[in-house]
């Protein structure tokens, strides 16, 4: 079954070259593309995708605040932003409204498809900076749960390893590299720990990890 991906990008180009790039491999369909996101619920209702390709810079309304409305409407949905600059404080807040990762358009080229097998795979395109952010934003908020009040998520003891390298901003390769297992395996962890923790992207997780306590 292919990997259904909608693209939301004011520069026709930029789409065209992304449908391109896409149609040139066997499992991935792209199933919308889109020149804004006044109407993006009506359009993720008509298109109906796993993975949606995000530009931060929108006319009308901004990347940004989509995020917040498809994870409303659709928090099954992943969304990967494009931008431009790695360190750009609208990343931040992108990924902080509910987006699982971002790629640079400078490296569409090269690393997308990557980029989207690795969110299929439960994973999260971020830089350690970025992540080291959000750790930071998420540490400001006051703890709601005593240890002991913390639910039970099953989570194995090399599940709640892992868990802590996130939340400790270690990328995967970083993780894989301390717990000496391999990078598929840090990545097949990571897509348990969502199942379980029921989330969809690296914030929910560490946000869960850190209010509840569960490392």
């Amino acid at each position: 079954m292919s990997l259904r991906v909608a693209i939301f990008d004011d520069n026709r180009n930029i789409r065209e070259s992304i449908e391109m790039l896409l149609s040139t491999t066997g499992d991935i369909e792209v199933v919308g593309s889109f020149h804004d996101v006044i109407f993006c619920i009506e359009d993720i209702k008509s298109s109906r995708p796993d993975i949606v390709l995000m530009d931060i810079e929108m006319p009308g309304k901004t990347g940004i605040d989509a995020v917040k409305e498809i994870k409303k409407e659709f928090p099954h949905v992943l969304v990967m932003m494009q931008t431009v600059f790695e360190d750009d404080e609208r990343v931040f807040d992108s990924i902080c409204a509910g987006a699982s990762g971002y790629i640079l358009k400078n490296h569409i080229n090269t690393k997308l498809i990557d980029s989207i097998s690795e969110l299929q795979y439960g994973g999260s395109p971020m830089s350690p900076s970025i992540a080291r952010k959000v750790l930071s934003k998420l540490q400001q908020i006051p703890q709601a749960i005593k240890p002991e009040q913390a639910p039970d998520y099953h989570l194995t003891p090399r599940e709640k390893e892992v868990l802590s390298c996130i939340v400790n901003g270690l990328a995967y390769k970083m993780i894989a590299s301390q717990l000496n297992i391999s990078y598929e395996t840090v990545r097949s962890h990571v897509k348990k720990i969502y199942e379980k923790l029921h989330v969809a992207s690296l914030t929910e997780a560490v946000a869960k990890a850190i209010n509840q306590r569960i490392v």
